[in-house]
């Protein structure tokens, strides 16, 4: 697929291209040269919740965990 670079030094990325690529308005490349070809990459927005995982030190289980943050349920001893 061919495209044009206009006066401003913009292209215009093929519709096909786009909706293949999942390109929305707002969607953010990164460009590099690469052995003179120039490269663009869709930049994938961080996950923030990746972030925290494992920031929690957990008991062993999720019972141990229910446990801790409730109590004893109803009929079971106090520990």
């Amino acid at each position: 697929m061919k495209t044009t670079v206009s006066e401003k030094g913009q292209i215009t990325i093929p519709k096909r291209l786009r909706d293949r690529l999942g390109l929305r308005p707002g969607t953010v490349l990164d460009f590099e040269e690469s052995g003179g070809r120039l490269v663009g990459r869709k930049l994938v927005p961080a996950d923030h919740l990746d972030e925290l995982i494992g920031i929690l030190a957990l008991p062993a289980s999720v019972d141990g965990f229910v446990r801790e943050t409730r109590g004893p349920g109803p009929g079971e001893p106090d520990r």
